[in-house]
């Protein structure tokens, strides 16, 4: 898109225009999705004391991601189908139906698959959200976009923890699914009135199903890989599930109807090192969300709500960074790509050798430096994905940034689920076998943390637009 120097770049240009109610529609879609994947965090203690399956404290997380996934695929083919105001009250209608079946769940597998349905609903509405800012919104307006995009989920992935230690204090676990399901209805109620104006249904090419079901299929097995015990088939399950998740690509490519932009395989391209680059960054960072609350409960007797604090520190050092380099352009937006990728490969070594027994301060220094890393260098990732993109692929090119982040978040808690479990984190974690799992959490995931930046710096490199 042209644009002449004399147009303003300027937070008022931002909102004006009629865009402040799509952007404020935008950050509490953001919001609902970011908060919500990681509010199990700190209140599945509670839930695992009530409803049992410990062997299963990662499915909620991983379940959720799974219908995320789904969702925010093909979030760009439904917005074309649909209309963006239609399809986003959708989303919000069943992200409340999955609050509500959580909230009153009896037993574990009710429990869970209320977390699917949530994830499908938050996957969609994050995935449209991406749709509009890459259709409704002005060039111009990109990067403080994806800047307010990260501050939203860095906020968001500070409270939904805290938040859901917060409710615990006060009330139960079941509380927090009902406050998130008054949040989604209100989020569907006023979803036609904020997106009045933009594109109606234009029939769109329809939906890759195949690619839907291997997906689908990819990310169930790395999930499964999360509750077996016995090392062999839990490590065969991620791997097959991994080679499965490469054989979408395959198929896409060959599709008649494609789930991706155009060479999103390649890592010789911008789309394809960037969407590998978020995938395994992403990946990496799923241990810290998932073990750490339970791991300081239990190895250094902090309550849910402080636990909720310390995993604050990622998010807080997340939003500051991304606050700080909104403004970069020129090189220094490659170069804080390249910073941010090299602080998460620190940031886990940190957290490998200080979680069970060393000096608190040192825990909450690698928890921030892994959420600065993502601050520093999430939003000029996405604003190069972008940019690459074609204008046939912007619906579908946008919407995966969604699925991609949520993929590599699936295939990191499973990765470090079956690195915990191994560690014998299947009956809990005690003083006895605490030390173990927070040292195998973190090491697992160093190799994805350096492939991640491996591609991040093709990104910022050699890679291809097209």
């Amino acid at each position: 898109m042209d644009e002449t120097e004399t147009v303003p770049n300027t937070w008022a240009d931002l909102l004006a225009d009629g865009r402040l109610p799509r952007f404020a529609l935008i950050c509490l879609g953001v919001w609902l999705n970011a908060a919500d994947s990681l509010v199990t965090a700190t209140i599945m203690p509670s839930v695992g004391a009530q409803l049992g399956g410990y062997a299963y404290f990662s499915w909620a997380t991983a379940g959720f991601l799974v219908g995320a996934i789904l969702a925010g695929a093909s979030a760009g083919r439904v917005s074309e189908i649909f209309g963006l105001r239609g399809a986003t009250a959708m989303a919000g209608v069943i992200m409340t139906l999955g609050c509500v079946t959580s909230a009153l769940a009896p037993d574990v597998a009710t429990f869970l698959a209320g977390r699917l349905i949530q994830g499908l609903g938050s996957g969609w509405i994050s995935g449209f959200a991406m749709v509009a800012i890459a259709l409704l919104f002005p060039e111009r307006h990109l990067a403080r976009m994806f800047a307010s995009v990260s501050f939203i989920w860095g906020i968001a992935t500070v409270l939904g923890p805290l938040f859901g230690g917060a409710v615990l204090e006060t009330g139960t676990w079941r509380d927090v699914f009902w406050l998130f399901a008054l949040q989604a209805a209100v989020f569907s109620a006023a979803a036609p009135f904020l997106l009045r104006g933009s594109a109606k249904a234009g029939g769109g090419p329809g939906v890759p199903w195949l690619q839907l079901a291997v997906l689908g299929a990819g990310v169930a097995a790395i999930a499964a890989a999360d509750v077996v015990k016995a090392p062999a088939p839990a490590i065969g399950l991620v791997a097959a599930g991994l080679a499965v998740l490469s054989l979408v690509i395959w198929i896409d490519h060959r599709a008649r109807v494609r789930l991706l932009p155009h060479r999103a395989g390649d890592l010789r391209t911008v789309c394809g090192s960037g969407y590998f680059a978020m995938f395994a960054l992403t990946a990496a960072t799923m241990g810290f969300a998932i073990y750490a609350p339970p791991l300081l409960q239990t190895l250094r007797g902090f309550s849910p709500l402080w636990a909720g604090y310390t995993i604050g520190a990622e998010s807080a050092a997340w939003t500051l960074a991304a606050m700080l380099v909104a403004g970069a352009s020129g090189v220094w937006d490659g170069r804080w790509i390249r910073i941010g990728t090299l602080l998460l490969v620190v940031s886990l070594a940190v957290l490998a050798a200080t979680m069970a027994d060393g000096a608190f301060a040192w825990v909450l220094l690698g928890g921030s430096l892994m959420g600065a890393a993502f601050g520093f260098s999430w939003s000029f990732m996405s604003r190069r994905l972008l940019a690459a993109l074609s204008d046939e692929d912007r619906a579908i090119g946008s919407s995966a940034i969604t699925a991609v982040r949520q993929t590599g978040a699936a295939a990191g808690s499973a990765i470090s689920g079956v690195a915990a479990n191994l560690a014998g984190f299947t009956g809990g974690i005690t003083p006895h076998n605490g030390a173990g799992i927070s040292f195998w959490v973190f090491v697992s995931v160093i190799p994805l943390a350096v492939a991640g930046t491996w591609a991040a710096f093709r990104l910022t490199g050699s890679a291809e637009k097209a």
